[in-house]
C-alpha cells in the first residue's frame, strides 16, 4: 500500500520536472564502453552542457575513460566517479592530451577535486595512487597515507553552532547544524536564498519552477491554519529604470508589488578578456562563480601559487601563478560571475 501510495504521488509530480529530464529516452553503451556509473551518466552530460561542451560530448566521453585509466582505474562512486568527471570536462575545455597531463614539465592546475583525490581525502584506493601523477598533482604537498577521519579533531559544537549562526544571523535546528558541518559552502547559500526569497518549498512546484499564469490562483500554507489564497493578475510595462509593477490579489483583496526586471537590467557589465600574448594576464579557465581570491595587490607570488578559485557546476578549479612576480590588479572578487577568458588579475613578472 505505501508503495502503491509513492508511485502515485510521483505520476502526479514528475511531470512538473519534465524541464529537468534529460534528453535520454533510451540506454546508451557510452556507460559500459567508458565505464561510468549510470546514475552519473546524464548529470554528467547535463554539466558538460552547462559549460559549453555539449558539441565535444564524444570527447568528453573518451577523456573520461582515459582519467579512470590515468588514475588506476578507480572505484567508481560518489564522489570518486566526480573526480574522474571533473578531470575529464578540464581536459576537454583546456584543450589537454593524457601526455601532457602526465609529463611533470608541462603545468597543469589541476581542479580542486583532483588535488583532494590524490592527496588522500577520500582514502587510499585499491592498488595505491599512481606516484607520477601524484607527485605532479600535489607540489610538493605530502599525501595522507592513513584513514583521513582519523586526522579529524573534534569539533566544538557549541563554539561552531555560535560561529554559525553569527554568520548565517538565524538560529539553527540540530538538522540544519549537521548540514552547516558536513557542506558549509552549500548551506550558507541555501540560508541567503532563504533570507532573501523566504520559505520557498511551501510553494507549488509548477509556480517555484516557472510562475503562475494570468488569472491562475493558488495557495501557500504557512502554518497550520493559515492558508494564503494568490491570484495573480498581471504585469506592468517596464519603467525607465527596469522595474516592473505586479498585480496580484491576496486573499481576495488587490495587491501591487514593485521589482526589478533582471531580464532588462544587465546582473553585471562585461569583464575585459585575456589579450594573448600579454604575459603576466591571468584568464578564469571555464565559466562559473568566483569562490576565492587568495592573494591582494602587492603581494608577491611565485609560480604554482594558488591565485583564485572558481566553481562552476559543482566543480571547483584554482587558478596558479604561472611565473614569479607582483600582483598588479585583481578585477574579480569572491561571488562574481566570470566566463572563460575573463581577465580575473594581472601579475607584473619578474
Amino acid at each position: 500500500t505505501a508503495i502503491v501510495a509513492l508511485s502515485r504521488y510521483w505520476d502526479r509530480v514528475r511531470p512538473h520536472y519534465v524541464a529537468f529530464e534529460s534528453d535520454m529516452r533510451a540506454g546508451t553503451s557510452g556507460v559500459y564502453e567508458n565505464e561510468i556509473p549510470g546514475g552519473q551518466y546524464t548529470n554528467f552530460r547535463q554539466q558538460a552542457r552547462a559549460l559549453g561542451l555539449e558539441s565535444h560530448w564524444d570527447e568528453v566521453l573518451t577523456a573520461y575513460a582515459t582519467v579512470n585509466r590515468m588514475f588506476g582505474d578507480i572505484v567508481k562512486v560518489t564522489p570518486s566517479s566526480k573526480v574522474v568527471g571533473d578531470m575529464a570536462i578540464f581536459m576537454v575545455s583546456h584543450g589537454l592530451t593524457e601526455e601532457q597531463v602526465l609529463d611533470p614539465e608541462h603545468p597543469v592546475a589541476f581542479p580542486d577535486s583532483v588535488v583532494a583525490f590524490f592527496r588522500g581525502d577520500l582514502g587510499q584506493p585499491h592498488g595505491g595512487f599512481p606516484k607520477a601523477l601524484q607527485k605532479k598533482v600535489l607540489r610538493g604537498e605530502k599525501p595522507i597515507e592513513v584513514r583521513p577521519g582519523a586526522l579529524l579533531e573534534a569539533v566544538d559544537i557549541p563554539a561552531v553552532r555560535e560561529a554559525a549562526e553569527h554568520k548565517l544571523r538565524r538560529t539553527l535546528n540540530d538538522c540544519e547544524l549537521a548540514s552547516y558541518l558536513l557542506y558549509p559552502q552549500v548551506f550558507s547559500d541555501y540560508a541567503e536564498h532563504r533570507r532573501a526569497y523566504g520559505d520557498v518549498s511551501l510553494l507549488p512546484t509548477p509556480v517555484f519552477f516557472y510562475g503562475p499564469q494570468s488569472g491562475e490562483e493558488f495557495n501557500v500554507e504557512i502554518g497550520p491554519g493559515k492558508r494564503l489564497i494568490i491570484r495573480y493578475l498581471a504585469t506592468g510595462e517596464a519603467d525607465a529604470q527596469g522595474r516592473r509593477t505586479i498585480f496580484f490579489e491576496l486573499n481576495g483583496q488587490p495587491r501591487t508589488v514593485t521589482i526589478n526586471d533582471a531580464a532588462l537590467t544587465p546582473a553585471q557589465a562585461s569583464r575585459p578578456k585575456v589579450r594573448d600574448g600579454e604575459a603576466g594576464q591571468i584568464g578564469a579557465p571555464m565559466p562559473g562563480r568566483v569562490v576565492g581570491v587568495a592573494v591582494d595587490p602587492g603581494q608577491q607570488v611565485s609560480r604554482g601559487d594558488g591565485l583564485v578559485t572558481i566553481e562552476a557546476m559543482k566543480m571547483e578549479s584554482t587558478v596558479f601563478a604561472e611565473a614569479d612576480g607582483k600582483v598588479a590588479e585583481i578585477h574579480v572578487a569572491p561571488g562574481d560571475e566570470v566566463e572563460a577568458k575573463d581577465l580575473l588579475l594581472e601579475i607584473e613578472i619578474g
